[in-house]
């Protein structure tokens, strides 16, 4: 079984004290750059710098596999490639529960009108008045019923402005007055043509957001600019998350530097898929995987019947990923974290309810707001990171680019799922977290993946 270093600390800070040439592989899901759920750790992917180190750190021929969003993919992996990394591909990971966040341009008409110059003052005017008078954020959105309240305090990703609904209960819960009427004036009335169950919290790439079912307005166009582009959107539906597949500069020849330093390599024969499709329960936690014969335990052979060659695709197992592929195509495939997947080896810990950005305890949330907290698809959660990797895919990565008792670095550590994947498949581990909760939360998971 491997062991394992977990730092708390900046990851270019803690990177500089690591030495030259002392870990064998990089596996790890950096920020995005998409200030997802506003959180301050994710306004801008890595600098070269950060990957400048991982490069120091690494053998010669050492592989380094980064996550990245679709919109940010290309600057991470340009910063990659301008530390030194030779970019050799990029894995898509597939899925088929993405939530789509896309902006109703027909809504968007009839709402606003044009006016919306001096919005910027009143989403200030909002901010002061709840830091005035002690409200909670997690109060107000319970008022609002819905969790668009993180878009409508927000200037940076994905902001939004208010429906005439949700202004008026805005005003009237901080007491804003009349002061901002002339903003929401302009708005059409849309007739109410039908409802339907929905979500309006959308779904980051590769996440699994607590979300909350609610009934939805389907509502007619009002007017003849909004009815013009009825049907019309700004985003796609989330499907994929690219994985870039980077290697340090080779110490000569690759048979050269494999025999000196033991990197260089792909672990091909233990990461093929098996012929026939399998699924099974890895650790426990009911996640659905197709893994090869060699790599489950089961046997070992070589050649052709160990299953097929190692994709640059993976996909989660879903019926709508699964219906695009022919029968004859072979993926590895898994499904994203599970709860128990999640929350293995935190069961010591308070169960935390986030939504909207926020994030509670029952008794915080019934202090707020008087009431019951929401029941979310998941619940609470004990780890409540909000970007988790589903272990059995942190296991196929690791396995894929780390030589047998090897050393994997993972420099943006968050809950621990490559720290935990790496003890399942026994080698070493070092991580780095800059932030002190899930700091406690990476060694819960690790350890009890180490046990």
């Amino acid at each position: 079984m491997g062991e394992y270093v977990l730092h708390h600390g900046d990851c270019l800070e803690v990177l500089r004290t690591l030495a030259d040439r002392s870990v064998d592989a990089v596996v790890t899901d950096p920020p995005y750059g998409l200030a997802f759920m506003g959180k301050r750790w994710d306004y801008d992917v890595p600098a070269v710098d950060v990957w400048a180190e991982c490069l120091r750190v690494l053998k010669p021929g050492g592989h380094l596999l980064a996550f990245a969003g679709t919109r940010t993919q290309h600057r991470m992996a340009v910063r990659i490639e301008d530390a030194g990394f030779e970019i050799r591909d990029m894995i898509a990971w597939v899925y088929g529960s993405g939530f789509p966040k896309s902006l109703d341009v027909s809504k968007a008409i009839d709402k606003r009108g044009g006016a919306t110059a001096n919005f910027e003052e009143f989403r200030d005017a909002v901010k002061k008045a709840m830091k005035e008078q002690g409200l909670k954020t997690s109060a107000l959105a319970d008022a609002l019923g819905n969790f668009m309240l993180s878009h409508y305090l927000t200037a940076g990703s994905q902001p939004a402005i208010p429906n005439y609904r949700d202004f008026k209960i805005i005003r009237e819960f901080v007491n804003l007055g009349d002061s901002f009427n002339h903003l929401f004036a302009a708005e059409a009335e849309r007739e109410v043509v039908g409802q339907q169950g929905g979500n309006l919290l959308a779904v980051a790439p590769g996440q699994d957001n607590d979300r909350s079912a609610t009934t939805l307005d389907i509502t007619a166009p009002a007017t003849d600019a909004a009815r013009q582009w009825h049907g019309w959107g700004t985003a796609l539906k989330p499907a994929l998350e690219p994985i870039t597949v980077a290697r340090k500069p080779l110490s000569g020849t690759v048979a050269a530097t494999v025999l000196e330093h033991g990197t260089g390599a792909l672990n091909v024969d233990g990461c093929r898929v098996g012929v026939e499709r399998t699924k099974r329960t890895c650790n426990g936690v009911g996640q659905s995987s197709s893994f090869d014969m060699a790599a489950s335990g089961e046997h070992r052979v070589n050649g052709s019947d160990a299953g097929r060659w190692p994709a640059n695709l993976i996909h989660d197992g879903s019926e709508e990923v699964t219906e695009l592929l022919s029968d004859s195509a072979r993926f590895f495939y898994c499904a994203k974290a599970s709860k128990r997947d999640r929350d293995e080896g935190c069961e010591g810990m308070e169960a935390i309810h986030r939504a909207n950005g926020n994030k509670w305890t029952d008794q915080d949330y019934r202090v707020a707001s008087g009431k019951r907290p929401p029941s979310a698809e998941s619940g609470p959660r004990r780890n409540h990171h909000p970007t988790v990797k589903p272990t059995d895919l942190m296991r196929y990565l690791c396995r894929l680019v780390t030589p047998p008792n090897g050393t994997i670095l993972d420099p943006f550590t968050g809950s621990g799922s490559t720290g935990k994947a790496a003890m399942l498949e026994g080698f070493q581990f070092i991580g780095i977290e800059r932030e002190a909760e899930y700091v406690e939360i990476a060694k819960a998971r690790i350890e009890a993946a180490k046990k």
